[in-house]
């Protein structure tokens, strides 16, 4: 089948098609790029890094309501997901997509998550791919990654300067491309090739990388090593790394009441806070930032991999661009390996 391409002066017009679905894509705001659901094709970036906030809280909302009730009505009033409809997530950077079907693990493990799942199942991710990357400190070579990466995304484009390469990856994605019909053109002969050549570069400029191997198996062996007060000791214990990581889950769920009316809520939590492992005794398993560091660590390096055989993060960078302190999980990693 003939490959298609997306003429940059068309992009608008696709947008405007696929804005009958639930459309979100890169926005500027503010000076920063955040996913956003638009009507408006103008308010789309593509020229962008990444986003600061990544793309999950599509599929896993930073707050959602899972249920309403009322005082003296039995009858609960649950969210119906299928009302939201079909999602296209435009321009997706690889890294972020593989990391959704990271958390697909959790989500789908000893318990079906039905608001997550049916989000999931709603949702088309149309890929971006890395023709530079998009900060200094990405490593997602090193995690198993890679910057023209088509794991879980449902269509890839490709800058080719000025049009995008349209590749079709999944039954989704062959759906879109049939959506898009007028706006899509045929490959030139040289397209595919062109990609290829883009795709051999982009791997080697990512310059921050780390050999992963045996560090699953060392982290158990470390549990009272000094490194862990060592690095953890400028921590602010402001939960930035892991609020901004595409592969960190962990959320809190609370009941919300006002006069006879209340809900049940979802919403993101932080293994770095102190409040995540309190007990209701007073007691916390994890009283200082040293037990929390190494827990965030051995979670997403050990325990993910234990039990779902990959690691638990995509190398795109965040925790170490956007840390108030500047710590670095490449430079904790590198201790654990020479511990």
């Amino acid at each position: 089948m003939a490959e298609k391409v997306l003429k940059k002066e068309k992009v608008g017009e696709a947008l405007k098609e696929l804005s009958k679905f639930r459309l979100f894509a890169p926005s500027k705001s503010n000076g920063t790029i955040l996913y956003k659901q638009i009507e408006d094709p103008s308010d789309a970036c593509l020229d962008f890094g990444n986003t600061t906030v990544p793309a999950k809280k599509i599929v896993f909302p930073q707050t959602e309501t899972l249920f309403r009730f009322m005082l003296g009505n039995p009858e609960l009033k649950e969210k119906n997901v299928e009302e939201e409809g079909t999602t296209v997530v435009f321009g997706i950077r690889p890294c972020d997509a593989r990391a959704m079907g990271i958390v697909d693990n959790l989500f789908s493990w000893d318990y079906q998550d039905p608001y997550y799942l049916k989000r999931r199942e709603l949702t088309t991710l149309v890929g971006l791919a890395c023709i530079q990357p998009p900060s200094i400190n990405c490593f997602c070579t090193s995690v198993g990654g890679e910057p023209f990466s088509e794991e879980n995304l449902d269509v890839l484009l490709v800058d080719l300067g000025e049009m995008y390469l349209f590749k079709a990856i999944t039954e989704k994605g062959e759906k879109l491309k049939t959506t898009l019909g007028s706006q899509l053109d045929e490959a030139p002969s040289d397209a595919v090739k062109k990609s290829g050549e883009l795709a051999d570069k982009a791997n080697v400029q990512i310059k921050r990388t780390i050999d992963t191997k045996g560090i699953p198996e060392k982290l158990p062996t470390l549990w009272e090593n000094e490194l862990w007060k060592r690095v953890s000791a400028a921590c602010l214990g402001c939960g930035i790394c892991t609020y901004l990581c595409p592969t960190c889950h962990c959320f809190d769920i609370q009941d919300e009441v006002e006069g006879a009316e209340g809900r049940r809520a979802r919403m993101w939590d932080s293994c770095m806070f102190r409040e995540y492992t309190l007990h209701a005794s007073g007691h916390n398993p994890r009283p200082t930032r040293r037990e929390r560091t190494r827990n965030r660590i051995n979670h997403k390096y050990s325990y993910f991999p234990s039990k779902f055989q990959v690691i638990a993060c995509v190398g795109c960078g965040r925790c170490i661009n956007l840390c108030p302190v500047n710590i670095d999980i490449l430079e904790i990693l590198g201790q654990v390996v020479d511990a």
